[in-house]
């Protein structure tokens, strides 16, 4: 079977009445649940680009307690990897349904508790110490939440319309990220005494409900018949050929192409992606000294814009090609970087949200909604779940997660912008790269035990 064959368990229920509705149903739940952990994410970034360095880190430079926060905001993307292994062996061995429930409420609970941790004025040195503790637990949810919506969508999808599917999954990081940023938005209309001493804490602690909510959504979702077909015949060869079994649970280290090749797609989305949505709202805030509103206004634009953009881009990877598509976003984010700080310093506000526009619009979502399906194609289905998680999230780590930080770092070091628009195309610049050393998976049978390179 060669990987233009198609998936015909994901089409034949597509095709029943009942199939299509618990496909919605699938869909749905992998849509709140991505949209919880980005409305998370988004938010603990908007508040360490604009708030935690005063409540936080009051004794510190302008500059120095930005790049802090912005510590702090790493520490969770070192939590994901961990979590990718520990959740998404447990999708693969025992399904994706009880894991990613644990992980939605895993996540809700530490967001939840962010909000509630005194300023330093009251507790001082153990600030840090509980946005760190807090900020692992997020990400140590979160490192499976996003893969496991991702595997789950994939293997309901039917093949010809999986990259369009598929990209629900970004489509649920763009409804968090527009969800938190309209919250935010509105709090920082408060007056500046109640926003820094209670109004900044609102949208942490009410994320708890989200959670919630997503708990029971998840409970009521069933099993992707990709995986229910995997584990009937997995109890099959246990039955029958014990032997086979333990030399085919080696295949995990054995094969390694796939999941280096999705480490430098990741890169390439994921590093931009942040430096856009993350260090750019800070430095116009906090270096270009313009008002709260305006990098929180760009944020919440690109993110209705998002939703023309992302299932844009996973229909042009159905119809031409999951390589081509994600080479031409690269390229563009490429192109984008130079500019795009010269722009800022314009310090127009019309043309700083159109800037910010553009850069979200690229790299985090119409990027995205491209990998979704590659990197569910990309694996097999044994370790699929575990594979994937992992490789996104040791991507992100090199890339994402570090980008604000290292950003942050190089300001403060050369007191400039171009130190960081290098560091932007060199981000980019992997992704592209590693597009010519990806296989064209477009349709690739997901019951296939094997990955695809």
């Amino acid at each position: 079977m060669t990987n233009q064959q198609i998936d015909g368990i994901a089409d034949k229920n597509f095709n029943t009445p009942e199939g299509r509705k618990v496909f919605k149903k699938a869909v749905f739940s992998c849509w709140l649940g991505t949209a919880m952990e980005y409305a998370d994410f988004a938010l603990y970034g908007l508040a360490a680009a604009t708030i935690f360095s005063e409540v936080f880190f009051p004794e510190q430079t302008p500059v120095i307690a930005l790049l802090l926060s912005f510590v702090t905001y790493g520490i969770g993307f070192i939590a994901r990897p961990i979590g990718a292994l520990f959740f998404g062996h447990l999708g693969d061995k025992h399904g994706r349904k009880n894991v990613m429930m644990a992980t939605i409420a895993l996540m809700g609970i530490s967001t939840t508790l962010i909000g509630f941790i005194p300023s330093y004025a009251v507790i001082g040195v153990w600030v840090p110490i509980c946005l760190v503790a807090l900020r692992f637990m997020q990400g140590f949810g979160a490192g499976a939440e996003l893969s496991g919506g991702t595997v789950m969508l994939g293997e309901y999808a039917p093949s010809k319309r999986r990259g369009l599917v598929s990209s629900v999954i970004a489509l649920g990081s763009n409804s968090g990220t527009l969800l938190a940023s309209f919250v935010w938005l509105l709090m920082v209309q408060m007056d500046e005494a109640s926003f820094k001493e209670w109004g900044w804490r609102v949208p942490f602690m009410g994320s708890i409900l989200i959670a919630l909510f997503a708990v029971y959504i998840r409970f009521h979702v069933k099993e992707t018949p990709v995986f229910e077909k995997q584990k009937n015949e997995m109890m099959k060869l246990r039955l029958n050929n014990e032997k086979h079994m333990k030399k085919d649970e080696r295949s995990f280290w054995q094969r390694s192409r796939a999941f280096w090749t999705m480490v430098g797609l990741r890169i390439g989305e994921n590093g931009p992606s942040y430096l856009a949505q993350g260090f750019i709202v800070g430095y116009v805030t906090k270096i270009l000294l313009l008002d709260k509103s305006v990098a929180t206004t760009a944020v919440m634009i690109a993110s209705l814009v998002g939703f023309l953009v992302i299932p844009l881009a996973g229909y042009l990877s159905d119809k031409f090609g999951r390589c081509i598509t994600y080479r031409m976003f690269c390229l563009l984010l490429m192109i984008y970087a130079f500019p795009a700080f010269m722009l800022l310093d314009s310090k127009n506000e019309i043309i700083v949200i159109l800037t910010i526009i553009v850069g979200m619009s690229l790299a985090s979502l119409g990027i995205f909604g491209v990998q979704a399906a590659w990197g569910v194609e990309l694996f097999g289905v044994k370790n699929r779940y575990t594979k994937m998680a992992f490789a996104k999230e040791l991507g992100s780590i090199l890339s994402g997660g570090t980008a604000p930080m290292v950003a942050s770092a190089l300001l403060a070091y050369y007191g400039t912008w171009w130190p960081i628009a290098t560091y932007f195309v060199l981000t980019a610049g992997i992704g592209f790269v590693t597009t010519f050393f990806a296989p064209e998976t477009r349709g690739r049978d997901l019951n296939k035990i094997e990955d695809a390179i």
